[in-house]
């Protein structure tokens, strides 16, 4: 197998909160990506301060693009909500539905791309945003990794400053980034795993374009 050169791998993740769990929950991780020889970059949702999402904007803003460009040059990524109502954070979705601007790449959106999936609840559930996201990985033609991490309880699991209490916690973290590492180097250095069969007929089944859609 081809030595495929560095690895980057994006986090995306965190709330509008000024101290998030999901985002101290990312970082760990990102960690651990490093830790498997991954260049390593966290984007904070509160501190891209993305616009709304809107299909017809005339211009690109810069915080949009610096998301794209960020994305569109990583092998891997992992991804951290909290969970909001049974589902993720409307902030982090705001934040996906921007990555339809990499609909023209070629291959497009995330295409052979591995992500890692996190979710941080304030109660016993955590996998409804887990889920959630999954079903995003896919329809952007990425792949998730089977290992994720929802949290339960996550005021427990960290301090006001966002520092990890739970040890296992912090480890199982760390695994994920190690992992989605191990995964994105592999992918790159072998041949494309979607054919241009599957992508033509993936194509067909979910439009590039938004066009009609709104």
């Amino acid at each position: 197998m081809a030595d495929a050169g560095p690895i980057r791998v994006v986090g995306l993740g965190g709330s509008l909160h000024a101290t998030s769990n999901s985002l101290a929950a990312l970082r760990l991780a990102l960690e651990g990506a490093a830790e498997a020889g991954g260049e390593t970059e966290a984007l904070d949702i509160r501190e891209l301060d993305l616009p709304f999402y809107q299909p017809d904007a005339p211009d690109v803003p810069p915080s949009v693009e610096r998301l794209c460009t960020a994305v569109a040059g990583a092998q891997g990524m992992l991804w951290s909500s909290p969970l909001y109502h049974g589902t993720i954070s409307g902030a982090f979705k705001n934040a996906l539905d921007w990555l339809q601007l990499l609909s023209d790449r070629d291959p497009p959106y995330l295409t052979d791309m591995v992500v890692g999936l996190i979710s941080t609840a304030g109660g016993t559930q955590g996998l409804q945003a887990v889920n959630t996201m999954e079903f995003v990985v896919r329809a952007l033609r990425g792949w998730a990794v089977p290992l994720v991490i929802p949290v339960p309880k996550a005021w427990q699991a960290f301090d006001r400053e966002g520092h990890v209490r739970d040890r296992a916690l912090e480890e199982q973290l760390r695994a994920l980034g190690r992992e989605v590492a191990r995964a994105a180097k592999q992918f790159a250095a072998g041949p494309p795993l979607t054919t241009a069969g599957a992508a033509a007929a993936e194509a067909a089944l979910q439009p590039l374009g938004d066009e009609g859609v709104a």
